[in-house]
């Protein structure tokens, strides 16, 4: 019944900028704590950002401060992250999720939009 849809990614040049979508069904966003995480090639998963249900309060991954930045439309029941200045080292196949309550373990995961960053 819960379904993340991710949204947004494609290819684009170092300094450039790109906002993701991930659009909620079954759930809804505001009594839940979302995040974004991101997977390149060979590499673990790195949590990116998220935004509490609580005051809407935010963290970022520290290569990701200063130029990334989430945020959420409860009407549209949809979680944005909004990314600047760009890296190629930005490139990743990146994920919603969500915990499925008002806080705890993320249970619930999109199926990843991927972001290419070139030099």
């Amino acid at each position: 019944q819960v379904q993340l849809v991710e949204s947004g990614g494609g290819l684009v040049q170092a300094g450039d900028s790109l906002r993701l979508s991930c659009a909620a069904s079954g759930l809804t966003v505001s009594s839940n704590t979302m995040a974004w995480f991101r997977q390149a090639p060979g590499k673990e998963r790195e949590f990116v950002a998220s935004i509490g249900w609580l005051g809407g309060s935010t963290r970022f991954g520290d290569s990701m401060k200063g130029r990334f930045f989430i945020s959420r439309d409860s009407a549209k029941n949809t979680v944005f992250l909004q990314m600047n200045s760009l890296k190629p080292e930005d490139t990743a196949v990146y994920y919603c999720a969500a915990t499925g309550s008002y806080g705890g373990q993320y249970k619930y995961w999109g199926q990843g939009t991927q972001v290419t960053v070139s030099s």
